[in-house]
């Protein structure tokens, strides 16, 4: 409350600090933990402030100059009222299976144009695996939120896990890190996409599932959270496996090196 100081809420518990003085920085950190010198660089604030809300003149000029640097045909539209449509790219990173309906139809044409819910359509549940860092293209509004983008891949997907068990990220790369940032449900993807441009070097979408505490594990099923034990028993099986084939392999090699040796002199 006095020095300021602002760490991750997973680092909490490894920060001591020993503020006697308001506005000085007398804490230590750990000798094994410390990282930066506490009193001689700032500590990057949990925060963001929000820039001021643009105009609709600077939204023009922002979405000429975003189209301008478009290779795919997909631009951005100014409407009448001062909002606008555009493209997103999600990539799905989902390390654990999701719950579709069973023996469902692929979606027709009409069934898209009539906004036919095939998961209601039947009560049959089974759970399979996306394919890894599977990519979605989404068309969008300004005024399409984390939330309502979230939804619309679970739809498209046939996915009736609660919306809650996962999150939107925006993965950005910078001095040859890749860091993620989980987007609040009220954050607008496009008007992101907009200020960082075209380019998804720059900045780019990721859902992922939803690792902050914040998971209702009471909306998780009986059958899903047997499925999830199921599936870390067999990782924790082929673990141990390889772990076993590893050793047996660096085993064979020492007694045929022992083997060798014994013919040598010295």
């Amino acid at each position: 409350a006095d020095c300021r100081y602002t760490c991750h809420q997973e680092c909490r518990s490894l920060i001591q600090l020993d503020c006697r003085r308001p506005g000085q920085c007398q804490g230590q950190l750990s000798p094994e933990n410390t990282l930066l010198s506490p009193c001689s660089q700032n500590v990057t604030q949990t925060v963001e402030e929000k820039p001021e809300p643009l105009t609709i003149q600077e939204i023009k000029q922002k979405i000429e100059k975003y189209n301008a640097k478009v290779t795919n045909c997909l631009l951005m539209k100014l409407n009448d009222d001062g909002t606008y449509t555009g493209f997103i790219k999600v990539h799905l990173k989902l390390r654990r299976p999701v719950t579709v309906p069973a023996g469902i139809r692929p979606q027709s044409i009409y069934d898209a144009l009539r906004e036919v819910n095939l998961a209601d359509m039947t009560a049959k549940r089974t759970s399979f695996y996306l394919p890894l860092d599977a990519v979605k293209q989404l068309h969008i509004s300004s005024s399409t939120t984390v939330s309502e983008v979230i939804q619309g891949l679970l739809k498209k997907f046939m996915v009736v896990d609660n919306p809650q068990k996962f999150a939107l990220f925006k993965e950005m790369r910078k001095d040859g890190q890749v860091l993620f940032q989980k987007l609040p449900l009220t954050e607008y993807p496009l008007y992101l996409r907009l200020l960082a441009g075209p380019d998804t070097d720059v900045l780019s979408f990721v859902l992922k599932e939803n690792e902050t505490g914040e998971v209702e594990w009471d909306a998780f099923s009986i059958p899903e959270l047997q499925n999830f034990l199921m599936i870390l028993d067999k990782e924790e099986k082929d673990k141990i496996q390889q772990v076993h084939r590893k050793y047996e392999r660096f085993k064979q090699r020492l007694q045929q090196t022992l083997k060798e040796a014994r013919g040598k002199p010295g």
